[in-house]
């Protein structure tokens, strides 16, 4: 007997496309293959700027897996369409500034249970163990509320550039599922929630057992191109 299996939704298809884009160009970069050093700084060129803006970046930020037949799931629809395309712009062009000079380190790594690599995860790791660094937080708290996607992608890349400099790493397939998730009725609420769950399930505990990256030194964590995000503690 055949078990039918649903589609992916909408939201997991953008997490599957940036997280296989980006897999792609870090191992590239971090072998420094030409092409993919200068799609790197083709992309950091459109950080802040919105999709679209660039024709440059048409090429690198391919939406067309998006508008073809998946698995039997149907077609998007134009609005659909139009913020799968600003996520993973959003979304890899962020990556490109955090991975910038970073020969060693992969910036982008996948969560899970255990390892929580979300927004919220990322800006608990940047604090001191035990403490609760309050500029931090509000810089966490002010991304949450941000009133459109264009304010959203600036005040994350205030907080990308600080991760840069601590090299701790973000799961950029499950930003781009949130940052299309937050497009939709509802969505930014529920990107918080997601946001406010990962920065409580980072535990000190992670730290001490060697979770942390420390400053200069070249992450360990193998990429992946598996970005299935059923468990929201790695949100």
């Amino acid at each position: 007997m055949t078990t039918a299996t649903a589609p992916p939704t909408v939201r997991r298809r953008v997490e599957q496309l940036a997280g296989e884009r980006i897999t792609a160009l870090q191992r590239g970069y971090l072998a420094d293959e030409a092409t993919a050093v200068a799609a790197l700084a083709r992309l950091r060129r459109g950080a802040g700027r919105e999709a679209g803006q660039l024709p440059d970046l048409w090429n690198l930020i391919d939406t067309t897996p998006l508008h073809e037949p998946h698995n039997g799931a149907r077609t998007l629809s134009e609005r659909e369409l139009v913020c799968a395309e600003d996520a993973l712009h959003v979304a890899l062009t962020l990556w490109a500034l955090h991975q910038q000079s970073r020969r060693e380190a992969k910036m982008h790594q996948s969560g899970s249970r255990g390892k929580p690599r979300g927004v919220g995860a990322a800006v608990r790791r940047m604090m001191k163990p035990g403490e609760i660094d309050e500029p931090l937080r509000k810089r966490l708290v002010r991304a949450g509320t941000a009133p459109d996607l264009t304010a959203l992608a600036q005040r994350l890349r205030d907080i990308v550039l600080l991760l840069r400099r601590d090299q701790f790493p973000l799961d950029y397939a499950l930003l781009a599922g949130q940052l299309y998730r937050w497009q939709q009725p509802g969505g930014p609420d529920d990107v918080r929630r997601e946001w406010g769950r990962s920065f409580h399930a980072w535990h000190e505990e992670d730290q001490k057992a060697g979770e942390q990256t420390p400053v200069g030194a070249p992450a360990t964590t193998t990429d992946t191109t598996d970005t299935t995000h059923t468990d929201k503690d790695a949100s």
